[in-house]
């Protein structure tokens, strides 16, 4: 008998609903701020910037650079066991912002600081799909 491992999943609240709404969609969004202008990640209820609360879910390219990564050797759990070896990537948006995501689509040997990336998405399940980077 085959043993059912749970993979840790994202828990959408208040200030990323729509991120993770917008991810299940095939869509890229981030938070900007209306009074200066900025672009920001993680998602806040305030612009981490200048502190408006004058913030907007805005479509983004999707591309960037790859700013740092890690490779992980070994599984921090049963549930990803059958995907090492796998990058764990910092991602530097072209609007600014940086978040951590995974690399697809490329050797974790072939990972380069500053190759350009782009944004895929992974659907894990019928409601969640992450937002993963793959070189342009």
């Amino acid at each position: 008998m085959s043993e059912i491992i749970e993979r840790p999943m994202p828990t959408p609240d208040a200030a990323t609903g729509p991120y993770w709404a917008a991810a299940h969609e095939g869509r890229f969004v981030m938070p900007r701020c209306n009074d200066c202008g900025k672009y920001h990640f993680y998602p806040h209820p305030l612009c981490p910037h200048c502190s408006s609360a004058k913030l907007e879910w805005v479509a983004v390219s999707g591309c960037g650079k790859l700013y740092s990564y890690t490779v992980v050797h070994r599984a921090p759990s049963k549930a990803f066991a059958d995907e090492v070896p796998y990058v764990v990537a910092v991602v530097e948006l072209e609007e600014g912002p940086r978040l951590m995501s995974n690399l697809k689509g490329c050797a974790p040997e072939a990972a380069k600081i500053g190759m350009p990336l782009k944004v895929a998405f992974r659907k894990l399940s019928e409601s969640v799909t992450l937002p993963v980077f793959e070189p342009q």
